[in-house]
């Protein structure tokens, strides 16, 4: 088993507090991605899990027994660093044997067990060579290699596949995700690109400024953030959000005015007369037809990709609107559209960015 709890973690770097009360619980055999902007602490998480780094307060707990004290070596992890930290004077084949070497582990099993992770990882032809020989995705195969070997009961992986190229950060993806159904291990993640969140997470925990905003699956997060900022960070493109006030109702629905006076009636309580309002609506539920919430805008910026169409626009009143069209449309920068908002997946959130949870919004499919 490898189950890990994290309780009021906290970490100070002198008087500057980086992490405040943390809680998070890993369990068995889960894939969980700590994601969040450059400077949130997601990485520094992830040392204090692994060791290098001492909470200034709570506990870190594997399989119910609190390792605060126990150093890195002796907790039974393994990490993969954004860097690869492979050996440059040694081969592949020294780099994945140098840490079973160092616990006097008997040569033989030595050989088997790099055998073993070498036709599991295709890096059986690279065995001899040394690290400048490879390439990046080569590099980072022998590093996730390096930690397998060790057999760990948690694997930490630190943006292990930021320095790559983004066509090879795709492939690396998808194997990532097949090796830890291979393995069946409990792994960590971090990055700060909410892509490889959504799709490699069982669960996602995404950090702001040191503090957890929200934990839940990719599409919880999707479908129900907790707040503005969880709605803002995960999907791509980023969510829109069109600013309003509150201007009548009652208990059953309220009256939303946009800035630039188009009108929306939401199923959510209704709050006091002028109260403001923030509605989200993603850019893939935004069409130029159909629906009852429609508003002018002019186009700035035609994305052409062929499957879909982005299109950038700027409406009375709001900051930019992104609405990504399926299929390739005929829209050039400069015509006035319309854009109809699908109304079932409104997402509203309060004058402090907190969801309105009354919100009706459809679950997708």
């Amino acid at each position: 088993m490898s189950h890990l709890e994290l309780k009021n973690v906290s970490k100070s770097f002198g008087p500057v507090e980086v992490l405040h009360q943390v809680d998070i619980e890993v369990k068995d055999k889960e894939f969980v991605v700590f994601v969040g902007p450059s400077g949130c602490g997601k990485s520094t998480l992830l040392r204090i899990i692994a060791g290098l780094e001492k909470a200034t307060s709570g506990e870190v707990m594997l399989d119910g027994e609190v390792v605060n004290h126990l150093a890195a070596a002796d907790r039974g992890l393994a990490m993969v660093f954004q860097s690869y930290a492979l050996y440059p004077h040694m081969s592949v084949r020294q780099n994945l044997s140098f840490g079973l070497e160092n616990t006097k582990t008997p040569k033989d099993k030595i050989e088997e067990r790099v055998a073993e992770i070498a036709r599991m990882l295709r890096i059986e032809e690279l065995l001899a060579r040394k690290p400048r020989q490879l390439s990046g995705g080569q590099r980072q195969r022998v590093a996730i290699g390096r930690a397998m070997v060790r057999r760990p009961g948690v694997f930490l992986l630190d943006e292990p596949l930021s320095n790559l190229d983004a066509e090879l950060r795709v492939t690396m993806r998808a194997e990532l995700a097949a090796l830890h159904k291979r393995l069946d291990a409990t792994m960590i993640y971090v990055t700060h690109d909410q892509t490889e969140a959504m799709t490699l997470a069982d669960r996602i925990v995404v950090l702001r400024d040191g503090r957890v905003e929200q934990i839940g699956t990719p599409l919880e997060l999707y479908n129900r953030p907790a707040n503005r900022f969880v709605a803002g960070f995960i999907g791509a493109p980023h969510m829109n959000f069109l600013e309003g006030r509150f201007t009548g109702g009652d208990d059953g629905a309220a009256r939303i005015e946009l800035d630039g006076g188009h009108v929306l009636l939401l199923p959510i309580p209704a709050r006091p007369e002028g109260e403001p309002i923030t509605i989200g609506i993603r850019p893939h539920h935004i069409e130029t037809e159909g629906g009852q919430a429609r508003i002018p805008a002019t186009v700035t910026l035609v994305e052409a990709l062929g499957p879909e169409t982005i299109v950038h626009a700027e409406a009375e009143g709001q900051p930019r609107i992104v609405a990504a069209l399926a299929g390739q449309r005929s829209i050039t920068s400069g015509n006035t559209i319309s854009l109809a908002l699908d109304e079932r997946f409104l997402h509203a959130f309060d004058a402090d960015g907190k969801r309105i949870e009354e919100s009706r919004v459809a679950e997708e499919i």
